[in-house]
């Protein structure tokens, strides 16, 4: 049995937040409810005490809580953090450090995993200062249970619903009894662009931020695994838990430590984009001076998924994932590239589509694999890492055919 703590803010969902806590019983969990003052405008403290067994935290300033410094004493207690439903407001108090009631303090306090479930209007959800301080959380190493799509309190159809208690709660349950589901595997993530320098000032590269790589290094990290990143230049801080940062410029950089890691290694995920071309020779020397036009010979670089799939051969490991970003429908190409690379997985997104491209908090991927296609919906750049992880983890898992024992 566990101990949660359930944080209630104060949106329509609240109500659901009961359901969340009798389902984490069911579970075995005990559980204590933390409300803020707009949240007991929807439940009141008593419904939660009934089904709880134990006082309801409402205020930081209550009479004998101050004794104990209860916020952290809760904190260094908790095995894990739920905040059902999580409104825009709670949010953006977590992702910049605020703490002026019970619960914001709380999550500054605690050290136990934090699992969110935002519910809020569709404009507020896609609004890009809610965006923002959900990727910071995710950064942080926070976990979510998206909101999902339907009819909502103000009237609009559309994301922001909070998603359902036997989903919070199973979610919840998982992470207590399995966070540690990659503990003992060594993976590696690469993520960001890389630059291919023209001379001292010039260089040709791409919009890729970092995002994803990011956020599937740390759900990684997450899951118990010791984890190696591999990113090119990016302005991202780097994910909580990492101890083995690398950082690369070029391709050829990329391309020689993942390849000096490969014998070591579980998975390798290339989030990465790397560049196609650079310029052949190399960078020229000092400035190119500004006059009239020249001409650039540039020339193939090192393709570092194939040489993973053609090394690795017939052998289930290293598990290799493969991203493919088109201009368009991306599952025919995903699926060429997953045959021709000899790979495992291939995660593939149209980069013109709303939310999906580069520098962006959101992706709509699908996943393709030898036996099926399976699209998502759009969702959290942190949520596609789950996914993927969810299904390098199955690959691991696989047993070895006799064949490659014998």
């Amino acid at each position: 049995m566990a101990f949660v703590g359930l944080g209630v803010s104060g949106g329509i969902g609240a109500y659901k937040a009961v359901e969340v806590v009798r389902l984490l019983q069911k579970h075995g969990h005990r559980v204590q409810v933390v409300m803020t003052r707009t949240a007991r405008r929807f439940v009141g403290p008593l419904t939660f005490e009934a089904i709880t067994r134990a006082p309801v935290i409402t205020t930081q300033f209550a009479p004998g809580l101050n004794a104990g410094i209860e916020h952290i004493a809760l904190a260094s207690e908790m095995d894990l953090l739920v905040v059902a439903p999580a409104t825009a407001n709670i949010i953006g108090k977590f992702a910049n450090g605020i703490a002026d009631d019970f619960l914001s303090a709380l999550y500054l306090a605690t050290k136990a995993p934090v699992l969110i479930a935002p519910a809020m209007n569709t404009n507020m959800w896609q609004h890009p200062a809610v965006q923002r301080n959900l990727a910071t959380l995710a950064a942080d190493g926070v976990r979510f249970v998206d909101p999902g799509e339907g009819y909502l309190a103000c009237g609009w159809v559309g994301a922001g619903r909070l998603a359902e208690p036997p989903t919070i709660a199973d979610t919840a349950h998982a992470l207590i009894g399995g966070g540690s589901t990659l503990s003992g595997r060594r993976l590696l993530v690469t993520a960001g662009p890389t630059v291919e320098d023209i001379d001292a000032v010039r260089f040709i590269g791409n919009r890729s931020s970092g995002r994803m790589g990011y956020a599937i290094a740390a759900e990684a990290a997450r899951r118990g695994a010791e984890v190696v990143l591999v990113t090119g230049p990016s302005s991202l801080p780097r994910p909580a838990g990492l101890a083995d940062v690398i950082a690369v410029r070029s391709a050829r950089q990329m391309h020689a430590v993942v390849l000096g890691q490969f014998d070591r290694l579980d998975a390798v995920i290339m989030a990465a984009a790397v560049a196609d071309y650079t310029p052949a020779g190399g960078a020229a020397a000092g400035k190119i001076d500004k006059g009239g036009p020249i001409t650039l010979e540039l020339e193939r670089t090192a393709d570092i998924l194939a040489e993973l799939g053609r090394r690795r051969g017939d052998a289930q490991v290293p598990v290799l994932v493969g991203f493919a970003a088109q201009a368009g429908p991306p599952e025919a190409a995903a699926a060429r590239k997953l045959r021709d690379k000899r790979v495992d997985l291939i995660v593939a997104n149209d980069v013109t589509a709303p939310g999906a491209g580069f520098d962006v908090e959101t992706n709509q991927v699908s996943l393709v694999s030898r036996d099926q296609v399976v699209p998502l919906p759009l969702m959290t750049k942190a949520a596609v890492a789950a996914e993927v992880l969810d299904r390098v983890e199955r690959l691991l898992a696989m047993p070895v055919p006799a064949s490659a024992t014998s």
